[in-house]
Order: C-alpha cells, then structure tokens, then sequence
C-alpha cells in the first residue's frame, strides 16, 4: 500500500527511541510521585497533608503544556538552573501523572478492609509493618488498573515534547511532512500505528502484573 511506504519509518523509528525513553523515565518519576504523595496525604500532620495538596492541586489544575513550559523556559530564568529538553521534559510528565496517580494510591490504601488493619495493629506490628505486610499487598493489586490508564495517557502526553524541541515521534513525523505535505496521511497513519503499537505493550505489562498481584488470592 503506498500510503505506508516503509521508506518513511526509519527517522519515525528514530524518534520513537525518544518517545520510549521519555516514557520509561517518566513513569518512575510519576510512580514515586504517586507512592510519597499518596502515602503522605494519609499523614496525621496538617502541615504535609497542605503541602502535599497544594502540590496536588497545582499538577492537576493546570495545563501539562504549560507546566512544560514553566520548567523549560520560566523556571530557569527564576532560579538560573538550566534543565536539558529532556529532564524537562521528564519532570513535567512525572509530577503531573504522579499528581493524579497519588490519588489511585491513597483510595486503593482507604480501600484496604480495616478489620484487618484493626488486626494487624492487635498483632502489635508497627506502622511500617502494617504497610508493607498488610497494606500494600492488597492496595497494589486495586492500584494496577489505575496505574495501566495512567501510563497510557502519559505516553500520549509525550506528543507535547516536540515544543520544548524534543526529538520524540511526533517531531519526526511534523519534520517529514514539512518536507513534502502530500505525504501527510501515510506519516499520520504510521503515527497512529506506532503509539498503538507501544499502548498496547504497556497494557499487556500491566495485565501480567496483575494477575501476579492476585495470584494465590482469593
């Protein structure tokens, strides 16, 4: 079909290497996010929980276009700390999903039965112990389906980075177009295929953690 030739796959292929790389560092970042920031609004302290749901609450209240933009260019200018287009662009998506992620965590804690932390704590095990025996096991298992969607919309996020001047797929693919615009449906198309291609990847990833997390119960 020679609307997808294959001659134009290998500078896609090129910026794909960036979109995955971008998408793996960012989903660390984004689930040490969730975990510190969903663990720490379950504090006692009112100071952590504000500060914790002022930083919330910025990340998901605005544009991730525009927190991209502040990190990339406002930021440095404020502070004189000058980032590389890619921990910008790394940062800006790991805060941002890690904002909306911590709230899978804390209702996936919340959603843990209390007669069986009301039993862990007969049982005289400290708070740490409680978490990591009792807790998190079960919480892990709610939190996966969550954590699947959350990559997937990470990754569809990426697409933004080409404005900070981020080499991902979409740049290649607004590149060759700017070359010869008669080609605009086989590049889009290509697109379409290969972000496809990685979400559904991701999925699988997220399914086979699952059924581990709840294999042997009941």
């Amino acid at each position: 079909m020679e609307w997808l030739s294959l001659d134009l796959l290998p500078p896609l292929l090129t910026g794909l290497k960036t979109t995955l790389l971008l998408t793996f560092y960012s989903i660390i970042v984004a689930l040490c996010c969730a975990f510190l920031a969903g663990i720490g609004r379950l504090s006692r302290s009112p100071i952590l929980r504000g500060i914790i749901t002022a930083y919330v609450e910025i990340f998901r209240g605005t544009s991730l276009l525009v927190q991209l933009f502040w990190i990339y260019f406002a930021l440095p200018m404020l502070l004189d700390i000058r980032l590389s287009a890619m921990t910008a662009a790394v940062l800006a998506l790991g805060l941002n999903y890690g904002a909306y992620g911590s709230e899978v965590v804390r209702s996936s804690i919340l959603a843990v039965p209390k007669g069986q932390i009301e039993a862990s704590i007969a049982l005289n095990m400290t708070p740490y112990q409680r978490m990591r025996r009792i807790v998190l096991p079960q919480a892990w298992a709610m939190m996966l389906p969550g954590f699947g969607n959350l990559q997937i919309e990470l990754l569809k996020g990426t697409s933004l980075v080409y404005l900070i001047t981020l080499m991902d797929v979409t740049y290649q693919g607004i590149t060759l177009r700017s070359y010869d615009i008669s080609r605009t449906p086989a590049i889009f198309a290509w697109l379409l295929i290969l972000y496809f291609i990685v979400a559904y990847a991701l999925t699988l990833i997220i399914r086979l953690a699952e059924r581990k997390a709840t294999a042997g119960r009941g």
